[in-house]
């Protein structure tokens, strides 16, 4: 019912930035609710951020102050910008559609595939 597509993640310098955009598809898009989340190698996946339906956001105490969630229901589209970039936020980051903003994973129904961001130190 919903397709996401994450882009804009690549190689950057430590203190460096990059806008990560996840573009999606289907007709109850923009019913609802985003979230972000991260996995590192041997790491479990993570809670980033999530942003409500009507543009509320909220981000896990990591990333708070660095990085910055919007979305533009007219685009279809979710964005993340992520600044002061560390070594640690090296991760696949993945966007994520569900009911609820939450930091479990469990609540969310709609998944997409990723795009690396590698932050070298």
């Amino acid at each position: 019912q919903v397709q996401l597509v994450e882009s804009g993640g690549g190689l950057v310098q430590a203190g460096g930035s990059l806008r990560l955009s996840c573009a999606g598809s289907g007709s109850t898009f923009s019913s609802h609710v985003m979230g972000w989340f991260r996995q590192a190698p041997g790491k479990e996946r993570e809670f980033v951020g999530g942003i409500t339906r009507s543009g509320g956001t909220y981000y896990a105490d990591s990333v708070k102050d660095r990085f910055i969630i919007s979305r533009d229901n007219a685009k279809n589209t979710i964005y993340l910008q992520v600044n002061s970039l560390k070594p640690e936020d090296t991760a696949v980051y993945y966007c994520a559609a569900g009911q609820l903003v939450a930091t479990t994973h469990k609540t969310y129904d709609y998944w997409g595939q990723g795009t690396q961001v590698t932050v070298s130190s």
